[in-house]
């Protein structure tokens, strides 16, 4: 297939994200998209799809759920929070700023993975204010795996996000003008475990900021077959 019959699809999409390096391909990451050029352009796609979207919305949970209901992930398209225990990791720097904070509020940290299906989505480190939460919603937030975005769903936050960056690319860049593209094979496509992270700032209706999170969504978000006759198994 020609590179200029897809253009369409994609054109004024890929140059709005920063792609860097991450480290190889994990082990269940998902080997249903081939590495012929259509196969590509439409991992490509669906990466901008997926994160124009996360753009557009204050809670990455739902948004998950909703792809995982539109892409039939899994049979109940509910994305459940699994918690990392016993892990912890220091504010970022500039983050107190970010939070509107003074050094010595205390800010609390929560590791969890977005699942659906026995498919992990993303990987979230969030810190948060407690101060700046209900006692019920701290008390969720302490005793159950409940995801983020659900428990403080009551406050109408908007999100502010700070950094999306595309962290892997199936093409090269400028391919669309030319550039050379990867050898077009029907082997499984090679594709690293993290593919998007985002870092953001939820707000609350009294534009206070109460988190900061960094998500790193997985590629698994790209687990179902390809669409396209030839492109994948």
């Amino acid at each position: 297939m020609r590179r200029h019959a897809v253009l369409p699809c994609v054109l004024g999409l890929t140059g709005s994200l920063l792609v860097t390096s991450v480290p190889a391909r994990a082990p269940d990451a998902p080997a249903v998209w081939r590495g012929d050029f259509t196969s590509r352009v439409e991992v490509l796609a669906l990466l901008q799809s997926l994160n124009a979207d996360l753009l557009s919305h204050p809670s990455a949970t739902l948004t998950l759920e909703r792809w995982c209901g539109s892409h039939h992930l899994a049979v109940e398209a509910t994305v459940v929070a699994e918690r990392v225990h016993g892990v912890d990791k220091p504010l970022p720097e500039g983050a107190r700023e970010q939070l509107g904070i003074g050094a010595d509020e205390f800010v609390r940290y929560r590791r969890v993975q977005l699942a659906c299906g026995g498919h992990v989505l993303s990987e979230a480190d969030n810190w948060y204010v407690p101060g700046r939460l209900t006692d019920a919603m701290n008390r969720e937030l302490d005793t159950t795996d409940t995801p983020f975005g659900k428990v403080v769903q009551p406050l109408h936050f908007r999100r502010q996000t700070l950094t999306a960056d595309l962290l892997w690319s199936p093409l090269p860049p400028g391919w669309e003008n030319g550039a050379s593209l990867p050898p077009s094979q029907a082997d499984a496509l090679v594709i690293p475990h993290f593919v998007l992270q985002h870092r953001a700032v939820l707000y609350d209706q009294a534009n206070r900021p109460f988190s900061l999170v960094i998500e790193s969504y997985t590629s698994n978000v790209l687990a179902f077959p390809s669409v396209t006759p030839g492109g994948s198994p």
